[in-house]
């Protein structure tokens, strides 16, 4: 089990890096990330290198037997790089390149950025690939979160390369996109440009490909930093941060390429439910590496400095948060970071080492849950325990958030509607592509794919008829992978596993907007009630047994809710949206059919419980005392349990042999 933090010993003067470590020892500190933000430091100028400080500082921390997580500190170019090589500017949507002062202000696409990354990470990686401290590698940094979307003239080069390649030809470029709408045809790849502003709608097809393509562009990145490490003989694994669900990267096509899968998390603590966020950031995290333990490389150890508001955690919020992590798959606990900065943009945001030093209730925190990390006993890295699996697409979630749609949808909002639900029902879940296999899980959750391709369809075909039990929601199967709608209407692929055809999709006012229309749709059913939102879509049950129909507005009486049974399994359809209360209706209609239970039973609110292999913990989330019904062995308390009170934001682990 991993401990530590985001070291930054260039911002404090070198008599400070001794009492650091002493300091770190402490606090029960075993691994840090060093590096990440050090370019300017290590490389002064473009043809000078300075190593001799980094040598002292990593001989320090091996010396007091903490382990490096080295970065490769490409994640802000110094100001010596942009003013020698403007080109390496990123631009936003009308040119306006972004200047350096702040940070991640580089082209992806850029080959001047690539040359001088690429040089730095080289000097690096043969530097230190076999130092005894090194025992992780960290590329650039949270890779696209400033910054997502470049529209520079190097993004405009590499775009037509990029369409060149997937594409072959601009005639199949134009079939694609469907150009001759608008007199939008292009004669060759060099009439190509990024999206840039535009006085109405851009093409579709085009904005889907332009998010492919600049997921794609940060991940050639990734691959030629990593290369260059593994080049210069480094045997250690190799991670880069992820940001939990992150529109602009697809991190689920990112996984294969990652060793180990790292996360930062930073919930608001003044949200009273956060602790789904934390809960659904872990789930994801495990589910993009299967079997491999991930790290959450970074969280707050209090309050952060970038939000309206900016809550301290409340006490031993900290812990309960870091040992949900743990529960859900990690096996390493870090923060940003280590000693709170004196200058900058985040001398805010909290550290592990306060500014107000060592008499804080964040010190006292920080090193009790580094001595109950340092505690607990070898972890399973995973065993399937979740039945349930909840479908993310990153291509669907670009293409659904198009605009120009009957109804504006948040793809991630949909989603985590779904997941609470099912959490709030202490069900665990999974987070997969449409294209994972789907054969461990009894139940599989399908929210608006929107863009399905044909190899996700049969997947889900497969699925339903060896057994499994399926929900599929409104907006589904409406288009291709190029954003288009296939001939014979709506939800061609899934119409016959479904037993339902969509004529159209009923949009309706979203909740809280002005103007006239129909806000809400009624739903009645023998076993659900509930109000749904967004669409109404007009369905018709062909064959599939209606469970529950729409009660007055537009669709008054036509099916709502619906299930067909297919081979050896089951699919439900949903034609709208609906509230909190009704997702967890819908979902307990479809758990009980497929014999799904909670993790733990008759748990309070604010309580969840997440399994491990044999281990169970149970976490309190609320502001007021909570029975839990438990038996085992206490694993961290010692002794035998049956039934605890977790205090506020308290926890047990209990080894239950299950």
């Amino acid at each position: 089990m991993h401990y530590g933090a985001d070291y930054n010993p260039e911002q404090w003067p070198e008599e400070v890096w001794p009492e650091d470590v002493a300091r770190m020892r402490e606090a029960g500190v075993t691994l840090v990330s060093l590096g990440i933000f050090s370019w300017a430091r290590i490389q002064p100028s473009e043809h000078e290198f300075d190593f001799a400080w980094l040598d002292r500082v990593i001989g320090l921390l091996h010396e007091g037997g903490i382990a490096v997580d080295l970065a490769t500190a490409t994640a802000s170019p110094p100001p010596w790089a942009t003013v020698a090589y403007p080109e390496m500017l990123a631009a936003d949507e009308n040119g306006t390149p972004y200047w350096h002062g702040s940070r991640q202000h580089y082209a992806p696409s850029s080959p001047a950025y690539r040359r001088l990354a690429a040089a730095l990470v080289t000097r690096i990686a043969e530097r230190y690939a076999g130092h005894p401290a090194v025992v992780l590698w960290h590329v650039n940094n949270e890779y696209g979160c400033h910054l997502n979307t470049d529209y520079s003239d190097a993004a405009r080069d590499a775009f037509r390369g990029w369409l060149q390649q997937r594409y072959g030809s601009i005639d199949a470029v134009n079939e694609a996109w469907g150009t001759m709408f608008w007199s939008q045809r292009y004669g060759t790849f060099a009439e190509i440009f990024p999206p840039r502003h535009a006085p109405y709608s851009h093409n579709p097809g085009q904005l889907l490909d332009y998010r492919r393509f600049t997921s794609d562009m940060l991940l050639e990145c990734y691959r030629m930093e990593r290369d260059i490490i593994r080049a210069a003989g480094a045997t250690q694994p190799v991670t880069t941060n992820f940001m939990g669900a992150f529109k602009p990267v697809n991190y689920a096509q990112w996984a294969a390429e990652l060793d180990v899968i790292s996360d930062d998390l930073y919930p608001d603590p003044n949200e009273p439910e956060s602790f789904r966020e934390g809960a659904f950031h872990g789930d994801l995290m495990r589910s993009l590496k299967p079997g491999t333990p991930w790290l959450l490389m970074e969280q707050a150890s209090n309050a952060v400095n970038w939000r309206p508001t900016n809550a301290p955690k409340a006490p031993g919020q900290l812990a309960a948060q870091s040992m949900q992590a743990v529960a859900r798959g990690a096996d390493g606990i870090l923060f940003f970071q280590w000693r709170q900065s004196r200058a900058g943009s985040e001398k805010f945001h909290s550290g592990m080492l306060p500014h107000a030093g060592t008499r804080t209730r964040t010190w006292r925190e920080v090193t009790a849950l580094g001595r109950t990390l340092a505690s607990l006993p070898d972890l399973p890295a995973g065993d399937g325990s979740a039945r349930v699996a909840l479908l993310i697409d990153w291509e669907n979630w670009w293409a659904i958030e198009n605009p120009d749609h009957p109804v504006p949808l948040d793809y991630l909002s949909l989603l985590r509607g779904w997941y609470d639900a099912a959490h709030r029902l202490h069900v665990q879940v999974d987070l997969l592509p449409p294209t994972a296999d789907l054969a461990p899980y009894d139940v599989v959750l399908a929210p608006h794919l929107y863009l399905l391709t044909a190899q996700a369809a049969a997947n889900l075909q497969g699925f339903v008829h060896a057994g499994g039990h399926l929900l599929v929601t409104a907006f589904s199967d409406v288009v291709d992978e190029y954003d288009r709608f296939r001939p014979g209407g709506f939800g061609t692929q899934l119409r016959d596993l479904l037993g339902i055809v969509v004529e159209d999709f009923g949009a309706l006012v979203p909740p809280g907007s002005a103007g006239p229309g129909q806000q809400h749709a009624r739903v009645r059913g023998e076993a659900v009630a509930f109000e749904g939102s967004l669409l109404a879509e007009e369905a018709h049950a062909v064959d599939a047994d209606v469970l529950a129909r729409f009660d007055g507005g537009r669709e008054d009486g036509r099916p709502a809710f619906t299930v067909a049974d297919r081979g050896d399994g089951r699919a439900y359809y949903l034609a709208t949206v609906p509230d909190d209360g009704g997702a967890r209706q819908v979902l307990q209609q479809v758990f009980a059919g497929a014999g799904v239970e909670p993790v733990l039973p008759d748990l309070p609110p604010t309580v969840e419980a997440i399994r491990r292999g044999s281990l169970l913990t149970v976490i309190n989330h609320g502001t007021d005392a909570a029975e839990v019904g438990l038996r085992g062995e206490d694993v961290l308390g010692g002794g035998a349990l049956d039934g605890v009170t977790l205090q506020p934001f308290g926890y047990v682990v209990v080894r239950t042999g299950g």
